[in-house]
């Protein structure tokens, strides 16, 4: 059986962000990644507060380090971005964000960029939350078609949404927009935390899944490899058997490696190596 290729295991910034975005990209080639997954948010790429002359400065950095962006995420859970918001002001701040966050994907070469659908009010009418979602993310496809830019739809726990929370949600919001630039993707912890199964990701979305986030949890916590209790071996199984070539990113969003963020890399990186050509 093919093993999972060590150049599919990507880095995120985001554990990096008491240090400067250098210091991430210099970190990636010490531990010789091929491909990052490029958090914006300040201090390290806030789309609001770039120029364009910003967003080439820092293309040149990574490209100068032979590294290749394969996703380009701009924060939109802790910042005030919500595609579905009750507000139109709200609502329309985030659509203007994502496109800036088109036009930054574009600028960095980056061939996808990570949208969620937001969320509703727990006390409204869900279906009314899911239809301002779903004409959101409309307008964006059609923004995305036209650049050749995928957005990869990622489920949020069901902490953070009560919109595109799991398998079923998202293939719904994927057949009602019904673009070919929305696609799906997964993260281990949510997945994990519903007790869904990746197989049925692949079964039901085929060719539509075309991005992961791949770390460790407890099954919470969005955790550094070895540091949480996920079964990493029927994972990587399931890849295998399912021939999955595309990046699985490191995304560690616990507080407790932003001290020494090397050190998370390096244990993960011990820790995936028997599974990894």
């Amino acid at each position: 059986m093919r093993k999972i290729s060590r150049s599919q295991i990507t880095g995120m910034n985001f554990h990096y962000l008491h240090y400067p975005l250098e210091t991430f990209l210099d970190a990636m080639v010490r531990f010789q990644f091929e491909k990052i997954e490029l958090w914006g948010a300040a201090p390290h790429f806030y789309v609001e507060d770039l120029s364009l002359s910003d967003v080439k400065r820092i293309k040149r950095e990574i490209e100068h380090r032979d590294l290749h962006i394969v996703c380009f995420t701009p924060e939109q859970c802790m910042y005030p971005i919500n595609l579905a918001a009750k507000e139109e002001e709200i609502r329309k701040r985030s659509l203007h964000y994502f496109r800036k966050s088109l036009d930054a994907s574009a600028e960095l070469g980056a061939p996808m960029l990570l949208v969620t659908a937001g969320w509703g009010y727990r006390n409204e009418n869900r279906e009314e939350a899911w239809k301002r979602a779903s004409e959101s993310l409309q307008q964006l496809a059609m923004e995305a078609e036209k650049q050749g830019i995928l957005l990869a739809l990622e489920p949020l726990s069901t902490v953070e949404s009560n919109l595109v929370t799991d398998l079923p949600t998202l293939r719904n919001m994927l057949a009602e927009v019904r673009s070919p630039a929305l696609k799906g993707m997964f993260d281990t912890i949510p997945l994990a935390m519903l007790g869904e199964e990746m197989d049925a990701y692949f079964e039901q979305l085929k060719e539509d899944l075309i991005h992961i986030h791949f770390i460790d949890g407890n099954p919470g916590g969005h955790l550094a490899w070895g540091d949480g209790a996920l079964p990493v071996e029927r994972y990587m199984h399931t890849l295998e058997r399912h021939g999955y070539k595309g990046a699985l990113t490191l995304e560690f969003t616990s507080m407790q490696y932003v001290v020494e963020p090397d050190r998370a890399i390096e244990q993960s990186l011990r820790f995936l190596q028997p599974y990894l050509e």
